[in-house]
Formats: C-alpha cells, structure tokens, sequence
C-alpha cells in the first residue's frame, strides 16, 4: 500500500468510454480514485450507487470520481447503464494499475485463497496523494469521502 504524501502511480486506463484516462487529465482536481472488485455484484453496487448519489456534492467540492477494476470496458458500460453512474469506470484488465496502488492483494473466502481487489480509495490532486482509504466498508464510504475533500478543500 501506498503513503498519504506519495507521488500516486500512473495510469494509463480505457474507459467505459473508450477514452484513454491518466491522472494529468484532471489538473489542479481532487480525484477520488477507487479500487473496487466486480462490476454489479452487491457491495460493489451499493458503493458506485453511494458515489452517484454524492455525486454533485463531490463535483461541487471541485472533484473527480473515477473508478477502477479488472472488468472490461464492455462490463463497465452495462453496470454504469444500469445503475445510472455519472462518472467514468475504468479497465485494469491486466491489473497493473491495481498492483501499482497496491491492491491487488490474496484474499481468503471460506477458507479459499485468491487474488483480488481490496476495495480502497485513494485521493489524489495534482499527482500526489492526499488521503488514502484502505479496506472501504461500501455503504457509509462516499460520506467519508465527502468530509475528507470538505477538510481538504478548506
């Protein structure tokens, strides 16, 4: 995992849009980055629900959401269609952004290991990371969110 006052890793991501995304396309915004396991699966849902809910709170505060899983571009725009998301989804099919912040990490369920996200936020401005929200708990995440930029705004 990453350190609050780090330079945030690069990224270089397809959107459910199509577009390329990289951090330096939102200069001098909050970008509250987020990590999330699964396109349309229960906790994953209620915490992009909670971000589109937020969403012109946060915007108003003078920031970006976008988020971020495996799932594929395709994925990205079912979910985002179904559940009305107003911000970008993007593809980290090969994971590497995901190892780059440090979360792709082994999970365990029932005893079973594998691989995956562990659902963690990361706000960043201008390349450098402002806040880090590791193991999100989805259903009270976006407030938290919101009273961080709030204090960091000023």
């Amino acid at each position: 995992m990453l350190d609050v006052n780090a330079k945030a890793p690069a990224l270089n991501l397809k959107s459910n849009e199509g577009k390329t995304v990289k951090l330096s396309d939102y200069k001098d915004k909050f970008i509250v980055l987020y990590f999330y396991p699964k396109d349309d699966t229960p906790g994953c849902t209620t915490e992009a629900c909670n971000f589109r809910d937020e969403f012109k709170q946060i915007t108003k505060i003078g920031a970006v959401i976008l988020g971020v899983s495996p799932d594929d571009v395709t994925k990205h725009q079912k979910f985002i269609a179904k559940y009305e998301l107003p911000f970008p989804l993007l593809a980290d099919t090969d994971r590497k952004v995901c190892q780059a912040y440090g979360v792709w990490v082994e999970k365990n369920m029932y005893g079973k290991k594998y691989m995956g996200v562990q659902r963690s936020t990361f706000i960043i401005k201008n390349g450098k990371i402002l806040h880090i929200f590791p193991k999100v708990k989805p259903k009270e995440h976006s407030a938290e969110v919101v009273d961080v930029l709030k204090t960091l705004r000023g």
